[in-house]
């Protein structure tokens, strides 16, 4: 059941970036984008637009037409659905495992160390990676995250079980 999941979850991140799926030729691979909140070498994290660019055209189980593909590697996956009430706010923090975040209702955001602030919303996708974090001179380490939108807002969150990684901006291509 684990490996469904996991499976669905990585289906929404391939094909689900809202509104940046590229793709000038049908013949030619797309490219889909993902935010990569990432700690660099002193502590600092970072948001940067990373491409999904790696596309092949084939099918997933015949006799279902091929479609473009861009697995992952393969791991352990924990798949959590969260819903964060009207005007959470969830205070400076850093992800508790690398995850992959796919906002399914409602718009929130994150906001990196160095100052950047990116907002999303059903489609978009954000890979969390800021645990090697330090904090700086004001005590935030890792990232500030709440609620855009009036209401809910419903996250699927598919954690892994991988170390976190240092100045790797982009490293799931």
């Amino acid at each position: 059941m684990r490996q469904l999941l996991a499976g669905i979850a990585l289906g929404l991140l391939t094909f689900g970036a809202h509104g940046a799926m590229a793709q000038d030729d049908p013949k030619d691979p797309p490219t889909a984008y993902y935010w990569h909140n990432w700690a660099d070498s002193h502590g600092v994290s970072h948001m940067t637009k990373c491409p999904f660019h790696k596309y092949t055209l084939k099918t997933m189980n015949k006799p279902a037409a091929p479609q473009w593909s861009d697995p992952q590697p393969k791991g352990v996956a924990q798949v959590i659905s969260t819903v964060q009430p009207d005007h959470w706010n969830g205070a400076w923090h850093p992800d508790p495992k690398v995850q992959w975040i796919i906002p399914l209702k409602g718009t929130w955001f994150v906001q990196a160390m160095d100052g950047t602030r990116v907002e999303m919303g059903p489609g978009d996708v954000s890979l969390g990676e800021d645990q090697r974090t330090t904090p700086d001179a004001q005590g935030h380490k890792g990232h500030l995250a709440g609620n855009v939108t009036s209401g809910p807002v419903t996250l699927m969150v598919i954690q892994l079980a991988e170390a976190p990684t240092v100045d790797q901006p982009c490293r799931f291509k």
